[in-house]
């Protein structure tokens, strides 16, 4: 497996194009729990996270386990690993450092970010349960829409305040989608259009927040 200084020096050699399964099997056995060879579980990720400089909340630990199609959050099965390191092309700390800039750089592109935030929902949700507890709703919008949509503190502040519990597959859709489409002075909302209702009472409650007018929304 080899020392901490060959690790931290396998971190800036440029990456091979050479993949082999074998070693990424390997690698992720450093990983995998003892009584389940098959799964990297909380414990595994953190010392993964801290080999490859990552903290496990950064949000390219989200863009990793859409590329693995892992299918709960803080594990990743050898399945979904060898899925994930094949496709790119990673089978050692090095290589896949190398590629910590290309996942980040995926959620520039619009159509790449709709996916990895509509992947979001099904991986961060308990899996016994159609909708997201709130808290859990929470912290997967802090981390993925908190840097792009300036009315994000006003949307936290919101959900802070109301009555919502859980988050449902379709609200948690069209919270991306208001996002993209309505003007932050919310001159384009439309009450009769096919919003869920608490994205209309979230624009009631900005609305009286602001003081503006219904004709201004």
């Amino acid at each position: 497996m080899g020392d901490d200084s060959s690790r931290r020096a396998s971190r800036n050699e440029p990456a091979s194009e050479v993949f082999s399964h074998r070693v990424c099997l390997k690698w992720f056995q450093e990983y995998s729990q003892n009584d389940d060879p098959n799964i990297l579980g909380p414990e595994g990720m953190e010392k993964f996270c801290k080999d490859i400089n990552v903290k496990p909340e950064d949000i390219v630990m989200l863009v990793l386990a859409w590329k693995m199609r892992a299918k709960q959050m803080g594990y990743f099965t050898q399945e979904e690993w060898l899925l994930g390191m094949t496709e790119l092309n990673c089978d050692s700390i090095g290589k896949l450092c190398y590629k910590i800039d290309f996942l980040r750089n995926l959620l520039k592109d619009s159509n790449t970010f709709k996916s990895i935030y509509r992947y979001a929902f099904e991986f961060a949700k308990d899996k016994d349960q159609r909708s997201m507890e709130i808290e859990t709703a929470k912290a997967m919008l802090q981390l993925l829409l908190a840097n792009q949509w300036s009315l994000f503190p006003q949307f936290q502040q919101f959900l802070d305040e109301s009555k919502y519990k859980v988050i449902n597959k379709d609200q948690w859709a069209n919270i991306l989608e208001f996002t993209r489409f309505i003007h932050d002075d919310l001159s384009n909302y439309d009450f009769d259009g096919a919003w869920p209702v608490l994205l209309d009472e979230f624009v009631e409650w900005l609305s009286k927040d602001n003081n503006l007018h219904q004709s201004e929304v």
